[in-house]
């Protein structure tokens, strides 16, 4: 009898945890859908809008082609090494502009938040400078660095740090008085106190500070490719500006639709670490 029993519990604990695992997989099934449907019902609906003033002959369709022309092309391009290597060219440029800005952004925003004289003296120009057209710095940006990358890298730099800094800045200021309090109790004091209580308080603004360096940087990197063609290196921005010459509304309108896949991918992976950090904070359900 004991024998059987035991079974019986055994085989009642595999159906549960067979049911669970179900659960869980239809729970991750919905949860994905959920945040696939709106942005898969916005692309059509973008579309069949681009189709609607193609279908109205506002302007010829050599000059603004319909989707299908634009997708045909962009599926051919795609299997070539010109299209990867421009975008591996844009990439790398924006990656190490950003990387630089969060860098910069990061130091200026902790030593603004935390010295009353400093934030009096440069907080005004922070945001000054994040509220300047970052084609405005492209002319400075030729003198400076010449026709290379260090001239695009400072683009994307100058456009991102600022909005980084302001990010840091907001949640170093909405850390609340009582954690800094207990941080202090506890024995945190100096680089202890920032790194075990400060930082990780102030995470989730940071994580929208850099989300909008991001959306700064990538504005800033194509105004910066667009303008200042490096030698015979391919790009995104060349690759628009050469569309853009030769009177190629397809090509023009297939790397502006790159551009924003891109956009939309980096904007996703922003999203998923602040929805972590807000599930970690108990700002949201994990459900949610």
């Amino acid at each position: 009898m004991a024998v059987d029993a035991e079974r019986l519990s055994e085989e009642l604990a595999g159906l549960d945890a067979l049911e669970l695992g179900e659960d869980r997989r239809s729970t991750r099934h919905r949860r994905l859908w959920r945040a696939t449907w709106p942005k898969l019902t916005a692309v059509a609906i973008a579309l069949v809008a681009w189709q609607a003033v193609v279908w109205s002959h506002w302007r010829p369709s050599y000059v603004l082609p319909g989707p299908r022309p634009v997708f045909d092309a962009l599926w051919h391009d795609w299997r070539t090494a010109v299209f990867w290597r421009s975008i591996g060219t844009t990439m790398r440029r924006a990656l190490t502009g950003f990387a630089v800005a969060v860098i910069l952004g990061l130091l200026l925003g902790g030593l603004v938040a935390r010295s009353r004289v400093l934030r009096a003296g440069l907080g005004s120009f922070i945001t000054g400078l994040q509220t300047m057209p970052s084609v405005t710095w492209v002319p400075l940006a030729l003198i400076l660095f010449k026709l290379g990358d260090g001239a695009i890298v400072f683009v994307v730099v100058v456009g991102a740090a600022p909005s980084i800094a302001n990010g840091f800045i907001l949640g170093i200021d909405h850390v609340p008085p009582l954690l800094l309090r207990s941080g202090r109790m506890l024995g945190a004091s100096g680089f202890g106190l920032w790194r075990h209580v400060i930082v990780p308080a102030a995470l989730p603004s940071l994580v929208g500070g850099l989300k909008q360096g991001w959306a700064f940087a990538w504005r800033s990197l194509m105004a910066g490719e667009i303008i200042a063609l490096v030698g015979h290196r391919v790009s995104i921005g060349q690759q628009l500006e050469q569309a853009q010459n030769l009177n190629n509304s397809v090509g023009l309108i297939e790397w502006m639709v790159v551009v924003l896949i891109i956009g939309i991918a980096v904007d996703a992976v922003f999203s998923v670490a602040d929805r972590s950090l807000r599930v970690k904070w108990g700002l949201t359900a994990a459900s949610d």
